[in-house]
């Protein structure tokens, strides 16, 4: 009984955890969110992403709204022999900055946690693939460097959403993809 005890705790708290409520930015603002971010920072659980977090360089989104409310991106990923362009969107869900997609059989949540609009924005994503979900914090800044201070932001909320350091990848700059955004 006594070793049993413990290990009911923990998986009581790893449900809580898993429960748990991400916040979305208060009165998110879409016109102010929209244009162009740098994705200075990432961390995930995710295993394509582990093992390729190493290499990767900054990105680049760019972010729009639909009429209806929802969230367009267009992504721009520097990869060794080419630049990588993505669409993706997402529909409004009931709350302002919270977001959600079905694509390819993956349901997508994706929320912006906290921005001051103007500087720096970090976004929430849980992916579940109907396998294990994976969950990943992104640091989007509107200038290609990353200060300091958005980097302890952001440091000081993943563990919130149950990811450690070693995750962690500060991504750096990379001018590789700037010809294709014109």
């Amino acid at each position: 009984m006594t070793t049993v005890l413990p290990s009911l705790v923990l998986a009581l708290l790893c449900l809580l955890r898993a429960g748990a409520e991400v916040p979305v930015q208060l009165d998110f603002n879409m016109g102010k969110f929209a244009g162009r971010w740098h994705i200075t920072a990432a961390i995930s659980n995710c295993p394509v992403f582990l093992s390729m977090k190493d290499k990767m360089k900054s990105s680049i989104a760019t972010i729009s709204f639909t009429p209806e409310g929802h969230l367009a991106m267009e992504a721009i990923f520097p990869l060794p022999e080419e630049c990588k362009k993505v669409e993706l969107l997402f529909q409004k869900s009931g709350q302002a900055g919270h977001y959600t997609s079905t694509e390819n059989q993956q349901k997508t949540d994706l929320r912006v946690m906290d921005t001051d609009y103007k500087h720096y924005a970090i976004v929430y994503t849980l992916r579940d693939r109907g396998q294990e979900p994976s969950t990943t914090l992104q640091l989007y800044t509107r200038e290609p460097d990353v200060s300091p201070q958005f980097l302890q932001k952001f440091k000081a909320l993943f563990h919130t959403v149950g990811l450690t350091e070693d995750m962690l990848a500060i991504l750096p700059q990379s001018d590789q993809c700037t010809k294709a955004l014109a």
